[in-house]
């Protein structure tokens, strides 16, 4: 039976409701939840599904959220069966359901419209803690899952309309920081909330058959765009394999590879990857359906809509339960969602630029960062805290433009925001010495990667737990298209990678590129130097203009433009000439 004519009036105007309620959800995370997690750095992602628990529309949110979204709203709905009513809230994070980690809690509201199923409103967001050994959750000697904190299976937290109380508090006995977590928790209700009450008022305008229609076609707009670009490219199979660093669990170097094969307008991609692993960077379904469409929307580029639609034309293989990028219980898995999330997302974009080299990327920098606690003088409370300001790094060049500075990591993909230094001096006990690029970190390459970013912090009259967790502090981030990923000598290679650094006062004390606990006194200081993004193009090819205006700016150093990109930059008449050359060109 054919579909119903969709008015392209009405299709526009629906799809603006849509959106409006999501980023109506998203302001309501950001004026209203307590931790900086939240407020601040907005580690959170909204979306909308209809009543088949198919994504409408994603929100421009966190990508790490957003694929395994789509698996876990299946699954949610699958648990409970009929045995979903109006006024029901469930909560979630349980990564054997299809959650991410178990960090990542999300909210799910069932959505009635004259006692039938008509949408969810759904809301994750990555709490402050979620108890186990470690504040902050990220435990580097944790040899299974339940060494890592509280596993959330699908769980009322209203029935009904009628607050479980008994089941919130259970939650909020096992967290550190609980004033923050329980105002984060109040956010997301009243995040769904907000998706509710728009979508149903969206309904009593225009009526259930008419935005269902529209609904329809969006979902079919996406799979279009998708269809065409398979259908664009080739037949043929590709692989492609990335290197997964040994952060300092002593297990090695681990590869994750990845088969793409198109036929027609259909993809499927395989993944291959290692036996888990006795260390938390093991990812279970969920979390890997987020790397595998990360790396696939890198090559893909498709406009919006961007719903499941975009995926009907895929089909996927994690192989077998067990594996690093499959995971099966108890395998730990709380650093999942950076690494190997990130390099498997690089497998599967670099397979897919073999199908269509023109589209081909530089990588973005992958994640090294910091969670901090301890305990606040100032009020004789715990604080706990992800530190996302820590792993901003740059973003891969394009065959178009340079990498972003300051907008990773991968994973986030430009979601995340740091928010201002006061903000955080404010909320916790803190002082912050330096929050600012780091220069020579981009990818050399004809269009440069983006810069990253250095971080730190010192605590205030008390001893801080800082725990690591990330990699990309042993390989720089992948160029491409010939783009250099370290030159010049291991002083300007160096500049590219990820590190930590202990200090006493501005003296460096300590260089770790490992993922470890470390316990910080008053008067030592923390510095989380990220990872830069990759290049696109050979580095001598990139004009000598640019090259003047990234050293005047201090994106690069004089020594590493003329080893990089064989550029003698003059910083008197701001002037640059290829080594070799007499007459300079002038800078930008």
């Amino acid at each position: 039976m054919p579909k119903p004519r969709v008015d392209p009036i009405t299709l526009a105007v629906v799809r603006g409701a849509l959106e409006t309620t999501q980023r109506e959800m998203t302001l309501t995370l950001e004026k209203t939840a307590r931790s900086s997690v939240f407020n601040v750095a907005h580690d959170y992602s909204n979306a909308l599904f209809n009543h088949r628990a198919e994504m409408i529309l994603q929100g421009q949110d966190i990508p790490i959220h957003l694929g395994g979204l789509m698996p876990a709203m299946k699954a949610v709905a699958a648990y409970f069966g009929d045995d979903i009513h109006e006024g029901d809230v469930i909560y979630h994070n349980d990564p054997v359901l299809m959650g991410s980690h178990i960090l990542d809690c999300c909210m799910y509201k069932p959505i009635f419209h004259q006692g039938k199923l008509v949408f969810w409103s759904v809301c994750k967001g990555h709490v402050t803690d979620i108890g186990g050994p470690v504040p902050a959750g990220y435990n580097p000697a944790a040899t299974e899952i339940y060494a890592e904190g509280l596993r959330i299976p699908p769980v009322k937290l209203w029935d009904k309309g009628r607050p479980r109380n008994d089941v919130i508090g259970f939650l909020l006995a096992n967290v550190r920081s609980r004033r923050d977590w329980e105002g984060d928790l109040r956010a997301q209700f009243g995040a769904v909330s907000i998706g509710e009450r728009n979508l149903l008022a969206l309904l009593a305008k225009y009526g259930v058959s008419e935005v269902q229609s529209c609904v329809d076609e969006l979902l079919d707009m996406a799979e279009r765009s998708m269809r065409a670009l398979f259908a664009s490219i080739p037949d043929g199979s590709h692989e492609a394999s990335a290197v997964l660093e040994d952060a300092g669990h002593g297990l090695g170097e681990l590869r994750i590879g990845a088969r793409v094969t198109i036929e027609g307008e259909h993809c499927h991609i395989r993944i291959d990857s290692p036996p888990q692993v006795p260390y938390f960077i093991n990812s279970y379904a969920g979390n890997s359906h987020s790397g595998v469409y990360l790396g696939l929307m890198m090559f893909a580029k498709v406009a919006p809509p961007y719903n499941e639609g975009l995926y009907r034309c895929i089909t996927l293989d994690l192989g077998p339960q067990g594996t690093l990028c499959n995971a099966a219980e108890p395998a730990p898995h709380v650093n999942c969602t950076t690494t190997p999330m990130e390099t498997l997302a690089d497998a599967v974009r670099l397979a897919l630029e073999q199908a269509a080299p023109e589209r081909a990327v530089g990588s973005w920098c992958h994640s090294s960062g910091i969670n901090i606690a301890g305990r606040d003088r100032r009020n004789d409370e715990e604080y706990v805290t992800m530190v996302l300001a820590s792993l901003i790094g740059g973003a891969g060049a394009t065959a178009h433009l340079d990498g972003w500075n300051a907008v990773g990591p991968q994973c986030c993909f430009g979601a995340l925001t740091s928010g201002d230094i006061e903000l955080l001096e404010h909320q916790y006990p803190i002082l912050i010495h330096r929050y600012g690029l780091v220069t020579d970190s981009g990818g050399a390459g004809k269009n440069r990667g983006g810069c990253a970013t250095v971080w730190e912090v010192e605590p205030i009259d008390h001893a801080m737990t800082v725990i690591s967790f990330g990699e990309g502090r042993h390989y720089p981030a992948l160029g491409a298209q010939g783009a250099q990923g370290a030159s010049g000598g291991a002083a300007h290679a160096g500049c590219k990678l990820g590190r930590i650094e202990r200090k006493q006062g501005d003296a460096v004390i300590e260089v770790l590129r490992k993922n470890t606990i470390l316990k910080i006194a008053p008067g030592e200081r923390v510095a989380t130097v990220n990872p830069g993004g990759g290049g696109w193009g050979p580095a001598l090819e990139r004009e000598i203009g640019k090259v003047v205006h990234d050293v005047r700016n201090g994106y690069v150093s004089l020594a590493a433009a003329e080893q990089e990109y064989g550029v003698i930059v003059d910083v008197e008449r701001w002037t640059g000439r290829r080594a070799g050359a007499r007459h300079p060109a002038p800078g930008v």
